[in-house]
């Protein structure tokens, strides 16, 4: 086989599984899956697991480290939300702050004992993953607490709709789906100037154009399908934020190069004057703020906490990574993987639901697909090395 076609499909695998994976399931619930509703769904359900699987891949670029207690802390955190806001009366804007730092709190007191004092990760997340599931259910009582505040949930679950534009269709989304198509196109030919400007080798026009020109019209077609529904959703510009914000740190900012220093060689990395202990303090800090976020998030989504709420989360958003293409070794990942990973599994939840299919089975099918995801990569980096 030809190299140039071998490294499109090492580059590309799970981009090719997700179109495949979301062609099977839109021809097995005979384009139900392809409806409005269920595609701005998908971003809603899935919204959780992106927020969470962005500070799971800083966490993972360590060395193929992971949190497992971001499904206690999200009850925690939710808990102590709906409990201030729901039973309390609290203003809502001032529990989402206190309800962050919470998270952020977290964070540090498992980023302290995991960067400063060298404690495993898996143990004292595995241990916080105990802890924080007993706050969250003695802040709750044991008892599920809905939140029907209308603030505290425009904040997270409303749509946006603009007096004049919104009215009836919900063009705002198609707006906002040509000016991000437009963009991808205009920064792709920006790109290849500045490279061919300084002399830096490049792709080929047609692969950069080629590849641009799918993406647009992808969100395209999707912000077609929300202008169809309800337009776009608050949570969607969360996520997306997120998202935004952490692929720039991963990809742009010299920080964001420590985290895959540190996976690649920890010692080097030292030896090249970075803090290696501080970097990890920051992961799992950041971990728990996101983990803070997500709460708030699901609770919103759900509109009501209990005891159970956020379990088996952490697993998603580590699957998330792993079949989006990190590492298990650490060093490697991007978050635009993350999306395609997180984005696979939802695909599996919501076609698999569709169809009727209980949930014993999706467990069975995530976990194939995640253990495939990861042999894949522990062959190629045997191969490679």
């Amino acid at each position: 086989m030809n190299s140039k076609i071998k490294d499109f499909l090492r580059k590309y695998t799970m981009v090719i599984a997700l179109v495949i994976v979301f062609i099977l399931f839109c021809a097995l619930t005979d384009g139900r899956l392809l409806f409005a509703q269920n595609m701005s769904n998908l971003m809603l359900q899935n919204g959780y697991v992106l927020v969470l699987a962005c500070g799971m891949l800083l966490c993972i670029l360590t060395g193929g480290n992971i949190d497992l207690s971001v499904g206690s802390v999200i009850c925690f955190v939710g808990g102590v939300a709906a409990v201030l806001i729901g039973s309390k009366g609290f203003n809502p804007f001032i529990t989402i702050l206190l309800c962050l730092v919470i998270g952020l709190l977290v964070g540090v007191w498992q980023g302290y004992w995991i960067g400063y004092k060298r404690i495993p990760p898996f143990i004292t997340t595995l241990a916080g993953m105990f802890i924080f599931r007993g706050f969250g259910r003695l802040v709750l009582d044991n008892k599920t607490v809905s939140i029907q505040n209308k603030s505290f949930l425009n904040v997270f679950t409303s749509y946006i709709n603009i007096p004049g534009l919104d009215d009836g269709k919900k063009y705002s989304a198609l707006i906002v789906g040509v000016l991000i198509a437009c963009y991808i196109i205009f920064s792709t030919m920006r790109s290849r100037a500045n490279k061919a400007k300084k002399g830096y080798r490049q792709n080929t026009a047609a692969s950069d154009y080629s590849r641009a020109a799918v993406i647009a019209v992808v969100i395209l077609w999707y912000c077609y399908k929300l202008y169809q529904y309800k337009g776009i959703s608050v949570m969607l510009v969360w996520v997306v934020a997120i998202c935004m914000i952490y692929n720039f740190i991963t990809s742009k900012t010299a920080f964001g190069r420590y985290f895959y220093a540190i996976g690649g060689n920890e010692k080097a990395t030292q030896l090249s004057g970075i803090d290696t202990n501080k970097v990890y303090f920051i992961a799992y800090t950041n971990m728990g703020l996101l983990a803070g976020l997500a709460g708030l998030l699901c609770a919103a989504r759900v509109g009501s906490v209990n005891g159970s709420t956020g379990t088996s989360f952490e697993m998603d958003a580590i699957g998330s990574c792993f079949i989006g293409g990190a590492s298990a070794y650490g060093g490697s990942g991007t978050v635009g993987g993350v999306v395609i990973g997180a984005l696979l599994l939802g695909v599996i939840n919501m076609g698999m639901s569709i169809m009727g299919i209980g949930d014993s089975w999706q467990y069975v099918v995530k976990g194939a697909v995640l253990l495939i995801a990861v042999v894949f990569d522990v062959i190629s980096n045997r191969k490679s090395n």
